[in-house]
């Protein structure tokens, strides 16, 4: 325990030199005396945010934040020339795991850049292209694999489970989200009038950020903001906790499927009108 004789600065500087007291108890008490320094104005939010995020990532492994095999977007390599250009165009992601025959047996990581660069070249073949895969355990902690990808210039892996069958896909971005929050960039849907986007299927792609009143009218709901202000709040205050990843929630007759979330916050949702069922 703190000892509260001692100033709040004293026992930040009590950190950097040994005791003997177990990692996790040194770890409670220092997220503890880095809140009060917060609070009493020595560090700001943000940064006592990023602190919490990197112990959260020591804390992690890779099976927690993959993207699931069944969100991948994958490159088949048999696939015709024009109808992998066309897929790389619409996912609008800068890498692509590459697979011949089975999603179990990916070949290779193909960058959008490379194929976009040269697919006019004579004689182009996507195969010639291919960067080497990176394939890692679904134990893999967090921290070291982000050392990893430091230090080997690697930007995506895949992550196999115990049969060596592909579990999903880990990017760097997916890493230093957990700390920093999420990260958007170009391709990301970050305009107000992109935050629901309705699919082909009929299905409303959401933003967990979306504020409710927006969803609201869009959808003809009338879910509260009393109490929360996002989608994102909505569903975390229904369940009493964060989703997972690929779950189904069914709030007044909105179906919610989580599409992409982390242990923290939930980002990217569908949300679905499921009709009333009748006598």
């Amino acid at each position: 325990m703190p000892d509260p004789n001692k100033s709040l600065l004293d026992r930040l500087a009590d950190f950097l030199t040994p005791q003997p007291i177990s990692s996790s108890e040194r770890r409670k008490e220092l997220i503890e005396t880095l809140r009060e320094a917060q609070s009493e104005g020595l560090i700001d939010a943000d940064a006592l945010s990023m602190i919490e995020g990197v112990f959260q990532v020591g804390q992690l492994c890779a099976r927690d934040i993959l993207v699931p095999r069944a969100q991948i977007d994958w490159i088949d390599i048999n696939r015709s020339l024009a109808q992998i250009i066309q897929s790389v165009i619409q996912a609008a992601h800068s890498r692509f795991p590459v697979y011949e025959g089975s999603k179990d047996n990916v070949i290779g990581i193909l960058l959008a850049k490379d194929l976009l660069r040269h697919a006019t070249e004579k004689d182009f073949q996507v195969r010639d292209w291919l960067r080497p895969a990176v394939f890692i355990p679904e134990s893999k902690r967090l921290s070291v694999l982000l050392r990893d990808f430091k230090d080997n210039r690697n930007h995506l892996a895949i992550v196999v489970d115990e049969y060596s069958g592909v579990a999903g896909i880990i990017t760097i971005e997916d890493v230093l989200e957990q700390i920093v929050g999420d990260i958007e960039d170009e391709h990301d849907i970050d305009e107000e009038a992109d935050n629901l986007i309705a699919l082909d299927n009929g299905d409303i792609r959401v933003k967990g950020i979306t504020e409710i009143d927006q969803f609201n009218e869009t959808l003809g709901t009338h879910f509260s903001q009393d109490e929360i202000e996002t989608v994102a709040g909505l569903v975390i205050q229904h369940l009493g906790r964060v989703p997972k990843v690929g779950e189904l929630i069914l709030i007044d007759g909105i179906e919610f499927e989580i599409l992409r979330a982390d242990p923290r916050q939930v980002h990217i949702l569908l949300a679905r009108q499921i009709p009333k069922k009748t006598d």
